[in-house]
């Protein structure tokens, strides 16, 4: 599966071909709320990604917030919930792109990430593999087409 053409003029096309914007946005950052921001970022760090910024909670001093970013530009926010995280609610995938899928599931493993076997669907014939963070949000590493 390819990513869709850019149009000439860098605007998004509604379903009727007609711009639906002047100007894209930048890049999309999504953000997940998890039970501890600390545990959030080792794990995402497993996965190549740094903490561009933060956030501590003036009161208790923990980490409320964070900016993670990998190389690359792939970024994720994560954010202290308020609530308590039902893993069997997460109503969102995360998918990473990467070069070798084979290589980052045995380097992960080498980590002692939990991954499962690596598939090939139709929609991913290079392949991808799942794993899943502590909160339940569930990670497809997949291999660039």
């Amino acid at each position: 599966m390819t990513a869709p053409p850019d149009r000439a003029d860098g605007a998004a096309e509604a379903g009727d071909g007609t711009a639906t914007t002047p100007t894209p946005p930048g890049r999309l950052v999504p953000m997940a709320f998890v039970a501890d921001c600390e545990r959030a970022v080792a794990f995402w760090a497993r996965l190549g990604f740094g903490v561009r910024n933060r956030y501590l909670n003036e009161t208790d001093g923990r980490l409320n917030w964070a900016w993670l970013e990998a190389a690359d530009g792939a970024a994720l926010m994560v954010a202290r919930a308020t609530a308590p995280v039902a893993a069997d609610a997460q109503a969102v995938l995360f998918y990473l792109y990467v070069a070798d899928v084979a290589a980052w599931r045995a380097e992960l493993a080498a980590a002692g990430v939990t991954a499962t076997e690596i598939e090939t669907p139709e929609h991913s014939p290079n392949g991808e593999f799942r794993i899943t963070d502590p909160d339940g949000y569930v990670v497809y590493v997949r291999q660039v087409d």
